[in-house]
């Protein structure tokens, strides 16, 4: 994350329309069309660039049997274009006048789990393919509920390739039906069903003359708008702070008594004149001025990059997190999460990691593996003696320095977290944190956890 807060940007600026953006991940079993449907949605938009156009159609001899192939517009790596899969995770960008997009192609194969984990992660909106011929199958399930465990809030699912079943309406009833039989288990609020083909462009952007009965929207319109102001939570203040901000410019003497601490806001709203804490130190204090990209602001929220100025001069660094005084956090060292474990090395109870919440870094150990997850069916399985890879799991683990967090239901942002593997400096899990036991309780003056 880029704040934008900086000394560069002090003077003021004229107002620039705020647009909505989208994540959004595509997710699906191996050929059901996942990176032919971002290459038609980019295609068909109007949103490559011509030298993006001119090599598609140079590489059209080579792996498309002189036919373009949308789906080399995201599948990068060598090894995909031959094979014709996805393996990994690739993002693309696009905007229509109504909304910017930020897409994630994440492969189907059952061993990339941890690369659809990771695509998925920061999404507003998961698009499940299934392919009209094959219907529900399990990785149709194993990745809606990977979705439901990441709370993505709303979810689509694209039946594609209606084209090689007459664009049967029967056919598209039936699927309909087979997803609607174990939606009920999962939390998802928002999904809508979509019949489509993604290769020949039918009800991705533009309507299709095939689906007379089929009254709702193309792909894209309900992309440009599909309601997310609401996805983040905006009940409880949080600023992680990324770096104390002091201008070095002393010829300006407007800098000269600026200390502001930036960050993107994690939840919630902030308001000049409001009393906030800082943890770990507890003290509170009063936000003096709210300086953004654009200038001073009376208010922001989240996921706005802010810096603030407080009207006492106290000790806070980066990892410390600056918050409301109402719908408190948790603090913590003793946590229990599930995880998404991404290495090929099995993880065992006592495996020692750091943990990066947010800004903050800890050191960290596993002191239990309580269950594995079956992610086609959420069911619990017994206790495993360790995660292999891929596997989801629920652990519980001890960190050297309290943890200012949120349950993960509750707060996407500041309830989630990536393990790292010490000397190595790799990734190795996905973590989502359960509602903490206590909150933090301010007390008149100081507060210390």
């Amino acid at each position: 994350m880029s704040v934008v807060a900086t000394s560069s940007s002090l003077s003021s600026r004229p107002v620039v329309p705020v647009v909505d953006i989208l994540r959004f991940n595509t997710c699906g079993s191996v050929d059901d069309g996942k990176s032919t449907l971002i290459g038609r949605l980019l295609y068909d938009s109007k949103s490559l660039m011509e030298d993006q156009i001119e090599a598609l159609e140079r590489s059209a001899d080579i792996t498309g049997g002189g036919q373009i192939n949308l789906a080399n517009l995201t599948d990068g790596l060598r090894a995909e274009r031959e094979q014709g899969i996805t393996i990994d995770v690739a993002y693309r960008y696009f905007a229509t006048p109504k909304r910017k997009f930020i897409i994630a192609d994440t492969p189907g194969h059952v061993q990339y789990t941890r690369n659809m984990v990771t695509g998925a992660s920061t999404a507003n909106l998961s698009i499940v393919l299934v392919d009209a011929r094959a219907g529900v199958i399990e990785q149709s399930r194993r990745h809606t509920a990977i979705a439901s465990l990441l709370r993505i809030p709303h979810l689509v699912v694209a039946i594609n390739k209606m084209d090689l079943v007459d664009w049967s309406e029967a056919r598209f009833n039936e699927i309909r039906a087979q997803f609607e039989e174990f939606l009920p288990r999962l939390d998802i609020k928002d999904v809508k069903f979509i019949p489509l083909s993604a290769l020949n462009g039918d009800n991705v952007v533009e309507p299709s003359k095939h689906t007379p009965w089929y009254a709702g929207p193309t792909l894209l319109a309900h992309l440009e708008t599909v309601h997310i102001a609401s996805d983040h939570n905006l009940s409880g203040f949080r600023l992680p702070v990324q770096w104390v901000n002091r201008p070095n410019n002393p010829t300006d003497a407007r800098l000269h008594d600026f200390r502001g601490f930036s960050g993107q806001i994690a939840g919630g709203i902030v308001k000049v004149g409001q009393k906030v804490m800082t943890l770990p130190g507890g003290l509170t204090t009063t936000v003096k001025r709210i300086h953004t990209h654009d200038g001073d602001r009376e208010e922001a929220f989240c996921p706005q990059s802010v810096t603030l100025l407080l009207e006492h001069d106290i000790d806070v660094s980066r990892g410390n997190m600056i918050i409301g005084l109402e719908d408190l956090p948790g603090a913590s060292t003793d946590l229990q999460a599930k995880v998404c474990w991404m290495h090929p090395r099995v993880l065992q109870p006592g495996k020692k990691l750091w943990l990066k919440h947010t800004t903050h870094s800890v050191q960290a150990v596993v002191t239990e593996i309580t269950h594995r997850i079956n992610v086609t069916t959420l069911e619990q399985e017994p206790a495993p003696a360790g995660l292999a890879l891929n596997d989801i799991g629920e652990i519980r683990l001890r960190t050297s320095r309290p943890l200012v967090f949120d349950g993960y239901a509750t707060n996407r942002l500041t309830g989630s977290f990536i393990l790292i593997e010490p000397g190595a400096h790799a990734t190795v899990a996905a973590g989502m944190l359960h509602a903490p036991r206590e909150v933090v309780r301010p007390e008149d003056g100081d507060f210390v956890i």
